[in-house]
């Protein structure tokens, strides 16, 4: 996505380490939803274990530590989670855990790619796209490097993209009944990661006159 006066002067920022290696399978839909809501439900580290409780968010790892969030440049963040089963104990802070990093991660590209590391061979990579205010295309691509031969990886990544689209699903039930003036949200500790990138959404006037009129 681009909104910039002139012509870009470089290629799209993109992942370093997703090559031609990977097979991937992809789909797309378009949500009726504000561009940053769709963003921000793929940056919420709180709501897996209720939104995804029968798929990824199994274990009832409700307690939020941190999280870690990890500025790689101007535009790119990677968000490092540490949730945990609740039994009582207090949440810690971002700066009692900063030293900790797993292969497991979000990473995020301002103003609208996000990726979830789930390891060096398996990707799901998001483009968000606004379409209107009001409406967004979701373009999701799974990628996969798990034999290194690429029919069985990609018939491998079809398989797999079965349980994406149920995943993908129950965030949209959840999103699409979100308020769309995101300008009323109050935000917790686990926010982080959408904090950050409501700090620089916030001073890219183009796109919020795209966004409210104003």
């Amino acid at each position: 996505m681009w909104f910039g006066d002139e012509e870009p002067k470089s290629e799209p920022k993109f992942f370093q380490d997703i090559n031609e290696k990977f097979a991937y399978t992809e789909i797309r839909e378009i949500w009726n939803v504000l561009f940053p809501r769709a963003v921000e439900n793929q940056l919420d580290v709180m709501h897996l274990p209720y939104v995804h409780r029968t798929t990824i968010g199994r274990g009832n790892r409700t307690l939020v530590n941190g999280p870690v969030v990890k500025r790689l440049d101007e535009d790119s963040f990677v968000v490092y989670i540490f949730n945990e089963v609740d039994s009582g104990q207090i949440p810690k802070k971002p700066a009692e855990i900063k030293e900790l990093e797993s292969n497991v991660y979000l990473e995020f590209i301002f103003p609208n790619v996000w990726q979830n590391h789930i390891s060096e061979n398996m990707r799901v990579v998001v483009f968000f796209v606004p379409v209107t205010n009001e409406k967004t295309l979701i373009y999701l691509r799974y990628y996969i490097r798990a034999t290194g031969i690429r029919s069985i990886d990609m018939l491998i990544a079809k398989l797999g993209m079965q349980f994406n689209k149920i995943v993908l699903h129950q965030d949209k039930r959840v999103v699409e009944t979100q308020d769309k003036d995101i300008r009323k949200d109050k935000f917790v500790q686990g926010d982080l990661p959408i904090i950050e990138f409501r700090k620089r959404l916030y001073n890219e006037k183009k796109l919020m006159e795209f966004l409210f009129g104003q």
